[in-house]
């Protein structure tokens, strides 16, 4: 009987870890976002495209506007609470959801690059008439962003990278991986490895029932008939990170720049196909961030200790007083 109801107990825990996901459509038309949602159209290597956006109006306007840039792995939506605090401070807050991404398009066959992501959301902002922005990017966002603030400086007032990823180059030490590769690679993903992953390299395998939140609308994708639509659009997503970095223009970054770092991050694309001996040092974000200031002119670097990949989820009160405080300056 004892061995019956711990068999019981098993099997009701495994059942409740799966009954929440639900397959979510390719557009995460099933999928609530936190601020009405708007799309705006563009025509890209001959397909026309829809990019979806959230446009968040403060009730008392302080006259600037900040745009939030998500990472590889999350749609726009997880900046709910970040939108909210700086939209009561006065701010206007617009969290596009880019393009193979969230509630936008899914193309399969474009090529994708940093400069149209750029690109892209410089149409948006001007199809919105807005002439000046602090812009923040967290993991992927921070290379958009670090991109975007390239491109476009004399409307970048100031840059914020959150744990940004390309603060290394991982083709001078992981093999190359080519789209076919990582289209195979996504294949085979499913909530359990998506959970795992980010606990190891996100959360220093630290997971909280509240991360499911922002995992459980991207992981249902797998379990989606058209999943292999998802998993192509990841492929090229994947190779546009890993073969575009942006480590090497830091110094030409002439705005203010802020860095909020969690040090328990370790995220490297492809870790685990570098050299063993190469592995332990990728993605050392402590390491990282250092350098990274150094290659910034007058850089300021917050180092949150025992936090990891998501300060802004993990640890919000701890991320928003830089934030602010920076905006603020």
């Amino acid at each position: 009987m004892k061995y019956l109801i711990i068999l019981f107990a098993f099997v009701t825990f495994a059942t409740a870890q799966e009954k929440p996901l639900q397959p979510t459509g390719l557009q995460m038309e099933n999928i609530a976002y936190p601020f009405p949602v708007k799309e705006f159209p563009l025509r890209i290597q001959g397909e026309d495209l829809v990019m979806a956006y959230m446009d968040l109006q403060p009730q008392k306007p302080n006259g600037k506007t900040v745009l939030l840039l998500h990472g590889k792995n999350f749609p726009a939506m997880y900046w709910e609470q970040t939108a909210n605090d700086l939209a009561k401070d006065g701010y206007r807050v617009i969290m596009p959801d880019q393009i193979g991404f969230g509630k936008s398009s899914k193309p399969t066959t474009i090529q994708f690059t940093f400069q149209l992501l750029a690109q892209n959301t410089k149409a948006l902002l001007d199809n919105l008439k807005v002439a000046k922005v602090y812009v923040l990017g967290h993991s992927m966002g921070g290379m958009l962003a670090t991109r975007f603030a390239l491109m476009y400086p004399d409307i970048t007032e100031k840059l914020i990278l959150e744990n940004p990823i390309g603060l290394e180059d991982w083709k001078t030490i992981v093999p190359y991986q080519s789209v076919d590769d990582w289209y195979a690679g996504e294949l085979k993903q499913d909530y359990k490895k998506m959970k795992d992953y980010q606990m190891q390299f996100y959360y220093d395998n630290k997971w909280k029932p509240e991360y499911d939140k922002w995992l459980l609308p991207v992981a249902g994708w797998t379990i989606n008939k058209e999943y292999a639509v998802i998993a192509k659009t990841s492929a090229l997503a994947y190779d546009m990170i890993f073969t575009q970095p942006v480590v090497y223009e830091f110094e030409n970054l002439k705005m203010p720049v802020l860095l909020i770092i969690g040090q328990r991050d370790r995220t490297a694309l492809g870790k685990n196909k570098a050299p063993e001996e190469a592995q332990e040092k990728l993605g050392n974000y402590p390491v990282l961030g250092r350098e990274t200031q150094k290659k910034i002119k007058d850089a300021t670097l917050v180092e949150l200790d025992n936090v990891g990949h998501l300060p802004h989820i993990e640890a919000y009160d701890r991320f928003i007083t830089p934030l602010k405080g920076f905006l603020k300056k």
